[in-house]
């Protein structure tokens, strides 16, 4: 899946952009296996239906499209982004509201439309585990912060982002509905526990390294990379038991030139269709409601948004409000 960035690398980052011819349109995001699903499930169905070619450009970095809008001179049209992202850049004026005239959002799942984005697709954060490495696999986030019972290195993501604190509080006997507002101070003393049995995944990529080699037989992983490990032979056990959700949005920069064809690629994007085909190149979830019932019932069983029962729903409005505080302590206490 894609690979984040720690804000103040993303601020100084440095990207060139492939120029665009006056009919492109500049399409943003990761890279790597989720950026090209993008590309094959959403980029062709738009030029089919518009004419207008998709050039694609990345990493997402926020500090650049926060520079490109006090330019005035966007490069990005339309770019994908994390949730709580797209809530906090939304209310900064650093983004266009959306046109629901050209993107239908009456099927799209309402935890992800804001004025101003709207999900691009969702995943959860669950427990994975190299089966052929270990007696026993963890099931539930207690068990991951339990070295005495299940000893060994474990895999957390590195960047601040909903997903680890939460799943510390869970641990930690927090109950899934009272998590808001986080106790950090809770938080981090539980992670104290465990920090120095955490090897530290920045990208989805170095996550399924690290199963797969069992230089950590267990921890927290982005359900579809899982998936996808799996299909390459390695014995993978994944735990949905308190599984957390968060999404990433589509969105588009303030001052772009065509904000029709912005909107009318994140209207083919978020169709039932093009939800449908990148959620089945993937394992995530699919945003559009009406995706499932044209996916083979096999693969739409195994994504999150049938992990309802025990599923945990990052608050992406906290973390929008919370986010750079959040960050700051998040970065102090890893470099400790």
């Amino acid at each position: 899946m894609k690979t984040r960035i720690s804000f103040a690398a993303m601020a100084a980052a440095l990207l060139v952009v492939t120029p665009a011819l006056a009919a492109d349109l500049v399409f943003a995001s990761w890279g790597g296996t989720t950026q090209d699903a993008q590309k094959a499930a959403w980029a062709g169905k738009f030029a089919d239906t518009s004419g207008d070619k998709v050039l694609q450009d990345g990493p997402t970095d926020y500090g650049k499209i926060k520079a490109m809008v006090e330019a005035g001179k966007p490069t990005w049209d339309v770019v994908d982004v994390e949730g709580d992202y797209a809530v906090q850049a939304g209310q900064k004026g650093l983004l266009e509201k959306l046109d629901f005239s050209l993107i239908d959002k009456s099927k799209l799942d309402p935890r992800f439309v804001t004025d101003y984005s709207v999900g691009s697709f969702y995943y959860s954060f669950v427990i994975g585990c190299n089966k052929d490495a270990v007696k026993a696999c963890p099931k539930t986030w207690a068990d991951l912060f339990d070295t005495a019972k299940f000893p060994g290195k474990r895999a957390f993501y590195k960047w601040s982002a909903p997903g680890v604190i939460e799943a510390a509080l869970l641990a930690d006997g927090v109950p899934a509905n009272k998590l808001y507002p986080l106790d950090l101070e809770r938080a981090f003393k539980k992670l104290d526990t465990i920090k120095k049995d955490i090897v530290w995944w920045s990208g989805g990529a170095q996550s399924q390294q690290l199963l797969a080699s069992a230089e950590t037989p267990f921890g927290s992983f982005w359900n579809g990379r899982l998936t996808a490990l799996e299909k390459t032979g390695v014995k993978v056990e994944t735990s949905w038991d308190g599984n957390i959700t968060a999404a990433d949005s589509l969105v588009v920069p303030k001052g772009v030139t065509d904000l029709k064809a912005a909107m009318q690629f994140i209207a083919v994007a978020t169709s039932a269709q093009g939800q449908a085909d990148f959620a089945s190149a993937t394992g995530y979830a699919p945003t559009n409601l009406g995706a499932p019932a044209l996916m083979d019932p096999a693969v739409a069983k195994t994504l999150p948004d049938r992990q309802t029962a025990m599923q945990v729903n990052a608050d992406m409005n906290y973390w929008a409000a919370h986010r750079d505080a959040i960050s700051d302590r998040w970065y102090a206490w890893q470099s400790k």
